[in-house]
């Protein structure tokens, strides 16, 4: 996510900056879906206990509400998906380069995981809770000896992995149907089933005390990894294959291929988020990591379609490949400021409108979203690299 996609990127795709501005669309869109973690009771652990249970549109369908679910659905699980894709992008793009120097693979690429596990850990026991990056690091390197063996291994190893995540993903839809006993709907508006001391904790308590709350439930914040390892597996190898065909290149081939990736993935992606959305909470599992990975591929086609023929504005793809470029240090920053707007320790606005709906959430996201875009770009314009990246890059650099 830093330089693992930054250098040799840029250099690759010098005439259609497809990979910064996608890694800038996957930073601000994870940021759609964990805005509502922070706004809402309980904030990281209330996740955990029903309290971001999506509203119902079809038993109230307010504007408020319509705003809400598409808002969210559009979000869930797609851009963390998109992610993970362009992290495979990046392993394929370190491989490559080690393979034209001539250097052993995976040689050195131990420290930049390394790295990005202990800048992980340290995001999520001061930040954020459902920190991606411990899992990415892990991922990485029990994947890295594959971009160097025959498309035949990894290509069975990616459909391995996906398959087993799927029967994950069927068991546990399978117990959230059986274990149902919620006929009626029910709002994100209220606290659910979170412990009142839990909700306490972020309204009220100070920092101190939730790091300390982070490290005793350490297991269960971390489950989501765990659960969706085979996923993170599959779409690192997706991402390879795709870098390989040459999906992010200027080219025909490349605009042939983003054609089919938007055809696909939104065709049938589209639909099923539909239908996982309308079905409830308990295909919350299907819509998040089944059929979100799909929609990421959508997103990347239509994405690189929209930059083919110039859809976007300017200062739109300069503001999405400035976040792109400082990608690391942006989703740091974005959580950090989440959890000063929002939790008691700062300006506790999550309780200040808890009673106000779903405008003020998503007017959250745009206002954060705007000032990771311009501080990015401003940053861009004096140095190199983000904050973090110039870090990463002065801690890995080799010694002479």
């Amino acid at each position: 996510m830093a330089d693992t996609l930054t250098v040799p990127t840029r250099r690759a795709t010098a005439r259609l900056p497809l990979l910064d501005v996608l890694r800038g669309a996957a930073i601000l869109g994870t940021l759609m879906t964990n805005v509502w973690i922070f706004t809402s009771p309980g904030a990281e652990w209330g996740v955990l206990q029903g309290g971001l249970t999506p509203v119902d549109p079809l038993s109230d369908p307010s504007a408020a509400n319509i705003a809400e679910t598409v808002f969210r659905a559009l979000a869930d699980g797609k851009f963390l998906a998109l992610l993970t894709v362009l992290f495979g992008v990046g392993l394929a793009i370190q491989y490559d380069s080690a393979a034209r120097r001539g250097n052993p693979w995976p040689g050195r690429y131990w420290r930049r995981a390394a790295f990005l596990f202990v800048e992980g850990t340290v995001h999520f026991l001061l930040v954020f809770a459902w920190d991606v990056l411990m899992g990415y690091a892990v991922t990485a390197l029990l994947v890295a000896r594959l971009p160097a063996r025959s498309e035949k291994v990894r290509r069975r190893a990616m459909w391995t992995a996906g398959a087993l995540h799927l029967v994950m993903v069927a068991l546990l839809t399978l117990a959230l149907v059986g274990g149902s006993d919620d006929s009626g709907s029910r709002s994100g508006s209220g606290s659910g089933g979170v412990d009142p001391e839990v909700v306490a904790l972020y309204a009220e308590g100070n920092w101190l005390d939730q790091i300390a709350f982070r490290l005793q439930n350490f297991a269960a914040l971390r489950i989501e990894p765990v659960f969706s390892f085979g996923l993170l597996v599959f779409l690192f190898l997706l991402g390879v294959r795709l870098h390989r065909a040459g999906a992010f290149t200027a080219g025909d081939t490349g605009r042939r291929i983003r054609a089919r990736m938007a055809g696909w993935g939104l065709g049938l992606g589209l639909p099923l988020t539909v239908a996982t959305t309308l079905g409830g909470g308990d295909f919350f599992a299907v819509g998040r990591y089944g059929v979100a990975p799909l929609v990421a591929v959508g997103y990347i086609g239509l994405i690189g379609i929209a930059l083919d023929r110039l859809w976007l504005p300017k200062p739109v793809v300069t503001a999405l490949s400035s976040v792109g470029r400082s990608a690391l240090s942006c989703y740091v920053a974005q959580n950090a400021l989440c959890v000063l707007l929002c939790y008691g320790l700062g300006l506790g606005l999550a309780t200040r409108f808890a009673d106000d709906g779903p405008w003020w959430v998503m007017g959250l996201w745009a206002a954060v979203s705007l000032v990771l875009a311009l501080g990015s770009w401003l940053w861009l314009r004096r140095f190199e690299r983000g904050p973090l990246e110039a870090l990463q890059h002065r801690v890995l650099r080799p010694r002479r």
